[in-house]
C-alpha cells in the first residue's frame, strides 16, 4: 500500500511534497490553511558551495486549487543558506522547480 505522501502528491503541488515538510494545518471558516517549511537539505544546484542553513526567508502565501469546496492557502517558508566562505546568502533556484509543475513563477 502506498503512503500518505503519495496521496498528497495528487492533492498538492508535487514540488511542495518533495521539498517541504507540512508543519501544521488549520481549517478556518471556509479556508484550509496549510503551513510548510523547506526541508533542511542542501539543493543540488548549490552542492559545490560550503553551506550552512540560516533560517528562513519571509513566509509567502499562495492560493491553490479548492479542495472539497474550501479555498486553500499554502503558507510557505523557504530556507536560506549562507556560504560559510563568503557569507553570501543563497537559496534554491525555484525557477527550475516551477518549470513543468503546477507551481507558478510567482512562487519562484
Amino acid at each position: 500500500m502506498q503512503n500518505e505522501t503519495e496521496l498528497l502528491k495528487f492533492l498538492l503541488p508535487e514540488s511542495l511534497i518533495e521539498y517541504f515538510h507540512i508543519v501544521s494545518f488549520e481549517n478556518i471558516e471556509s479556508t484550509l490553511h496549510i503551513h510548510f517549511e523547506e526541508k533542511n537539505t542542501i539543493p543540488k544546484e548549490l552542492s559545490s558551495f560550503s553551506l550552512q542553513s540560516k533560517g528562513f526567508l519571509p513566509e509567502i502565501t499562495v492560493d491553490d486549487f479548492p479542495l472539497r469546496g474550501k479555498s486553500v492557502k499554502l503558507h510557505i517558508k523557504r530556507r536560506r543558506w549562507t556560504d560559510v566562505k563568503t557569507g553570501k546568502i543563497l537559496q534554491r533556484n525555484w525557477n527550475l522547480i516551477a518549470d513543468g509543475t503546477r507551481m507558478t513563477l510567482d512562487f519562484a
